[in-house]
């Protein structure tokens, strides 16, 4: 009797102890779910499908793809890469929110892409978070680096490469040659920011420094691109599948080595640190070296630090600066009744004794239209990359905290609610006096009007963006005064986006230049000063 009562014991000990593990576990389950459904409202997400989230419904334009579900789903919607899950905003006000209200909360950048394999990671500007390290390199980008009177101290090396870039193509023309406009252009905006960034390494003679930079920065984006997928698949990150990750890393210790070489050049001619190289050699290596030697400087900035901001520095702005040139050149000689009226404004304002140059461009209104309109329809930044840092309601929606966010400015920029034909390349829409715009001739590139963001917003927007809108509006200027064009195998250019994030366009741009005016045949010469 005795061990069948303890058999039931034990049999009773056991069930109850099942009853209450079963008690604990259905009342965590209903607690979660009840508290999720209760204080979480996400953003409206599209059906996904199981380890590819959403992948099967973008096209070959993220942008443009996005923009599309925005309008099924509502301007704020949450959108899962393979194992990364995104919010997407695509309005205005809801830009607004996160740029400006809520600004602090999203000032915050991810590293999208091969962080695994980046030697410098955690040293980044661009990518970095809203850090003490951030806001010291933001303070010296906007009092010494880029601002205004270290832009005007440019100019002159502005003025010989757009000259350099005319020369060549009064070659081409003389000789009755097509001329690749997306490499010409390439080259000049990659010798343009070479010399402003290390004029010493970059000579105007010597372009050997610039060619070797850009080899390295092309093959490391080339690389980081073909690597960038597997961070999709969440799991896959871990593997190098084709061995892209190792060339990643022997590219990046390249540059490494070419980079040391060059800062030590450097603080060999600074004596160790020493000042008064004047206006010449005040180009942004030898501003940034004098931080880092600076012992009284609020951050103490490292040589991976450094590094790296020139690498942002180069993939933020050559390619983007020269896709941002070749749109406006497309547009333009796709309208030919924009080209006339832009070289009318030009010969007015200029006339035909010498070559326009940046001190006339207030005088230039319609090259300035011209410019933004080119900057909506085909953005350098169509998307805006921001993380949350903490939890906070954007929309009506729930944000978490280290929420990855993408502001979709090429939806913002054509929709229909701000902009009036949004599809057309419309100039005059930025005119005083039209009235073909809503208000938009008072829209300024530096993001303070979230309808228009051709170069982001909030604290985080780009740097670069008055010094591009600079380059852009001199070269076009010059390129309508001096030639007509003629496109090579049709008579308009067949505008079509790239791929992916990137704004640039996948075609080659080839044409033939028309020598109407050449600046070197004149009795006045080209002004070096740009005065």
């Amino acid at each position: 009797m005795a061990p069948l009562i303890t058999s039931n014991f034990v049999d009773y000990c056991f069930l109850f102890f099942i009853w209450i593990v079963s008690n604990l576990m259905v009342r965590f389950l209903i607690k979660t779910c009840t508290n999720s459904r209760a204080t979480a409202r996400n953003p409206p997400s599209p059906l996904a499908l199981p380890i590819i989230g959403h992948l099967h419904l973008l096209s070959h334009s993220l942008p443009k793809s996005l923009q599309n579900l925005a309008r099924r789903h509502g301007p704020l919607m949450q959108i899962r890469f393979g194992a990364t899950t995104f919010i997407i905003a695509s309005n205005a006000a809801v830009a607004r929110e996160m740029l400006k209200t809520h600004d602090v909360d999203f000032a915050s950048r991810f590293e999208f892409g091969p962080s695994n394999y980046n030697i410098y990671s955690g040293a980044g500007f661009v990518t970095c978070a809203n850090s003490s390290y951030w806001r010291f390199m933001k303070k010296l980008c906007m009092t010494k680096l880029f601002a205004g009177p270290q832009l005007d101290r440019f100019n002159s090396i502005r003025v010989e490469e757009v000259e350099k870039l005319l020369k060549s193509l009064l070659k081409s023309s003389g000789e009755g040659e097509a001329c690749d406009l997306e490499a010409e252009l390439t080259t000049l905006t990659n010798n343009l920011m070479c010399r402003m960034a290390l004029s010493k390494r970059c000579s105007a003679d010597d372009a050997t420094g610039a060619k070797e930079i850009r080899k390295l920065v092309v093959e490391i984006m080339q690389l980081a691109a073909k690597i960038g997928v597997n961070d999709v698949f969440g799991p896959l990150r871990k593997f190098d599948l084709f061995g892209h990750g190792k060339r990643l890393v022997e590219g990046l210790w390249r540059y490494d080595r070419f980079f040391e070489q060059i800062m030590k050049e450097y603080e060999d001619n600074m004596g160790g640190g020493a000042a008064g190289h004047g206006k010449e050699a005040a180009d942004l290596m030898t501003i940034v070296l004098e931080t880092y030697n600076d012992t009284n400087a609020e951050v103490k900035i490292t040589r991976n630090q450094i590094k790296f901001f020139f690498i942002e520095l180069f993939m933020a702005s050559v390619d983007t600066l020269s896709a941002g040139i070749q749109w406006a050149m497309a547009e333009i000689i796709n309208h030919p009744q924009v080209f006339k009226k832009l070289r009318d404004e030009i010969n007015m304002a200029v006339g035909s004794s010498r070559l326009v140059k940046q001190s006339d461009v207030p005088n230039l209104p319609y090259l300035q239209a011209v410019v933004k309109e080119s900057l909506r329809l085909h953005s350098p930044a169509p998307l805006i990359f921001r993380q949350s840092t903490k939890d906070c309601k954007i929309n009506g929606f729930d944000v978490k905290a280290k929420t990855k966010t993408m502001i979709n400015a090429y939806a913002i920029m054509r929709d229909p609610e701000y902009w009036n034909d949004p599809d057309e390349f419309i100039p005059e829409r930025f005119l005083v006096n039209s009235d073909d715009n809503l208000g938009q001739h008072q829209m300024e590139i530096k993001g303070q009007d979230f309808r228009y963001l051709p170069f982001g917003g909030g604290r985080r927007g780009c740097i670069g963006g008055t010094h591009a809108v600079l380059v852009t509006q001199v070269t076009l200027g010059a390129l309508i005064q001096c030639f007509d064009w003629k496109v090579k195998d049709g008579e308009k250019i067949d505008i079509k986006g790239a791929s992916g994030f990137a704004g640039a366009m996948s075609l080659p741009l080839v044409c033939y230049p028309i020598t109407r005016f050449d600046p070197f045949s004149a009795t006045m010469k080209f002004p070096r000063n740009g005065a």
